[in-house]
């Protein structure tokens, strides 16, 4: 079994997390691409693309909640990429918040929550690159 250090993730769950993260950031853009834009509508547009990013949003939620009690912890009192860690789970509450108004929400505030949740989710996007190029080296 590997050692880990204080607050790194075991190989699985770094991998669990990036993947669904991945996933979810992708398949966020194509449907923004697709549905705005309308670059290839038929298929990024589409609801199949709409499902894939939420079904990857849950298990994103998952491994955040996985990763809160020894990681995201042992970072805050390591004071280790404290900007980019703090930005995502700023950032993801506020995804949340907005991605369940798109769907549960009054009508008259689904606009506001798209445009929110897209400018976001691209924000997102560049945290969470940077977060993980930027994590310390194994020792």
């Amino acid at each position: 079994m590997r050692k880990h250090g204080l607050g790194k993730m075991p190989v699985w769950q770094r991998w669990f997390t990036i993947t669904s993260l991945s996933i979810c950031s992708l398949s966020g853009i194509a449907f923004l691409v697709g549905h705005e834009f309308h670059i290839s509508k038929t298929i990024l547009g589409n609801h199949s693309v709409l499902a894939v990013h939420g079904i990857a949003a849950a298990f994103a939620l998952m491994a955040f909640g996985a990763v809160m009690p020894f990681h995201i912890k042992a970072g805050l009192k390591a004071k280790k990429n404290l900007i980019s860690g703090i930005s995502q789970l700023t950032i993801l509450a506020i995804l949340v918040i907005t991605g369940l108004l798109l769907y549960y929400g009054p009508e008259e505030s689904h606009e506001a929550s798209e445009l929110i949740h897209w400018v976001l989710g691209l924000i997102f996007v560049g945290f969470f690159v940077f977060h993980i190029i930027t994590r310390p080296l194994k020792q």
